[in-house]
């Protein structure tokens, strides 16, 4: 009987390379990618059998020491581990369900409102925006999908244009905090419709939904090419708001004195005098 921790421990033993671990490439060319079963287990200090049990959903309790062996051995980061742990314990995700939590409060959108040389936005865990003010809806709101960021990566072929150097990335690092954001139980209905959205629409999205990669996104510096300004190098940083469990305000800024300065403020005169 298959079960959400063998789907994720073959996945990620299928992108995972001989080279990446260590390992000597015997024989001829291998007939599937990544690494054999036999090999994860030697890694890990487990039987081939056990290990076979555990892919197979026929063992449900691995200890905590054949754990943090397999993260070691699958390589994986602090985000992944602690999905492992999720998915071997069968409890409930540490990030709850929140369903459609959409409500802003109205001090946080003056506050939002109220940056006028730094475009903010506000997401819940479906990366729906909630909110965001002129500057960011100049950077990107005028783009189809734009009211959901994952939507606008993966089912708006203008973003390949918009980010035409970081695309591939941005949609490797959406797909990785989605499914961290659906965690173990997979019991939040409305992340679920969005993956299946997503999946029905994008054959990027399955090809990057299918590898189990697991990272929640902080941080991130893009490139993007806009029509009005040409191209923007943008820091982004996102915030935990602690009166709105599972909201996030991201903010985003260019390097004092750059040509990205320049190109943002003229991008904020614009949406100035355009209204």
């Amino acid at each position: 009987m298959r079960s959400s921790l063998g789907e994720f421990l073959r996945a990620r033993r299928r992108v995972t390379t001989v080279d990446q671990v260590g390992l000597p490439e015997v024989g001829d060319r291998r007939r599937t990618p990544g690494l054999r079963r036999d090999e994860v287990a030697m890694l890990a200090g487990v039987s081939t059998d056990y290990y076979t049990r555990l892919e197979q959903g026929r063992e449900r309790h691995p200890s905590d020491q054949v754990l943090d062996a397999l993260a070691q051995a699958l390589l994986l980061d602090l985000d992944a581990t602690d999905h492992l742990y999720e998915l071997a314990r069968g409890r409930r995700s540490r990030r709850s369900r929140m369903g459609r939590a959409d409500h802003v409060d109205s001090h946080l959108l003056q506050l939002v409102d109220a940056w006028e040389h730094t475009p903010a936005f506000i997401v819940n865990r479906r990366w729906d925006v909630l909110a965001r003010n002129t500057l960011s809806a100049a950077v990107c709101g005028w783009l189809e999908n734009s009211d959901n960021m994952m939507r606008l990566v993966f089912l708006n072929p203008a973003a390949q244009e918009f980010l035409p150097t970081d695309w591939e990335r941005e949609a490797y690092a959406y797909a990785a905090h989605l499914r961290a954001m659906v965690g173990a139980g997979g019991d939040d209905p409305f992340l679920l419709e969005l993956v299946e959205e997503l999946s029905r629409g994008s054959e990027t999205f399955r090809r990057l939904w299918a590898r189990h990669d697991v990272h929640v996104r902080t941080h991130e510096s893009i490139r993007l090419h806009h029509h009005d300004v040409g191209d923007l190098a943008l820091h982004f940083e996102g915030f935990t708001i602690n009166s709105a469990p599972g909201h996030v305000l991201v903010v985003g800024q260019a390097e004092p004195g750059s040509p990205s300065a320049a190109g943002l403020a003229k991008l904020g005169w614009l949406a100035v005098s355009s209204r």
